[in-house]
């Protein structure tokens, strides 16, 4: 039996009366969970299978799936249920975990943002796509892709004037080694120290970051790229919502 903390990432009816889950956990990373009769009306597993729901969870390893033998309810986060925005944002934040990471490959410091960032998402009520900025580029860095902002990532040379960030070679890059990326976006002073202050700034702080929208969506725009890149993905679908609704 193993116990431990973890935050449901998606669910998937059963039969008739299970569900098998997606669970990012504290200790084991993301495994796959049968949660058998989480369906029926009196089931002890009805709270703690839902989407963002963080609970702790005793699991114990059967062929092919995680069982829940017991579960304990820790945060709901009803609230990001109960905002439109909240939850579209929140969704976007689960898929980032589902699609961009391995099963069964322990990452506390992925969790503990994931806690962290639903926590907050389930207070906000406005700079959400500052929050989701800084959310994408402190969990690619978790993953081990930290963009390199001080110098060309290519010669190493400081920059001061005209760069452009390069998905490809993860980092700036100066005039002269433009020619390595023909795909490289152009970039200014303005993104590389909003970017910075993102990377840097706890995302209970954001308050104290001031960066203009036109700014904050072309930071959007590259890390979205940067990180479809390297987890080998060409789209998020939840996403196409929020590009439906013209938050992005």
């Amino acid at each position: 039996m193993i116990k431990t903390e973890g935050i449901v990432l998606n669910e998937i009816r059963y039969k008739e009366t299970s569900k098998i889950l997606n669970i990012y956990t504290k200790e084991l990373g993301k495994v796959t969970v049968m949660a058998q009769g989480a369906f029926r009306p009196k089931s002890s597993l009805m709270a703690s299978t839902q989407s963002f729901t963080l609970s702790e969870f005793y699991l114990k390893k059967g062929r092919n799936f995680y069982y829940i033998n017991n579960s304990d309810v820790l945060d709901s986060y009803y609230s990001i249920r109960e905002n439109m925005e909240r939850m579209i944002y929140g969704f976007y934040i689960l898929e980032l975990i589902e699609k961009s990471t391995p099963f069964e490959e322990e990452n506390e410091r992925i969790f503990l943002l994931l806690k962290k960032g639903l926590k907050i998402l389930s207070e906000l009520d406005r700079d959400f796509l500052k929050f989701v900025a800084a959310y994408e580029v402190k969990f690619i860095s978790f993953l081990g892709y930290r963009p390199y902002l001080n110098r060309c990532v290519n010669c190493n040379k400081e920059i001061k004037s005209d760069m452009k960030f390069s998905s490809i070679n993860g980092g700036l890059l100066c005039e002269e080694c433009y020619s390595i990326d023909l795909s490289a976006k152009s970039v200014d002073s303005l993104f590389v120290k909003g970017l910075n202050d993102l990377l840097y700034s706890s995302l209970d702080s954001l308050d104290d970051v001031n960066i203009f929208n036109t700014t904050l969506k072309s930071i959007h725009d590259v890390l979205l790229n940067y990180i479809l890149l390297n987890i080998e993905r060409k789209e998020f679908k939840s996403l196409n919502i929020l590009n439906s609704i013209g938050e992005f």
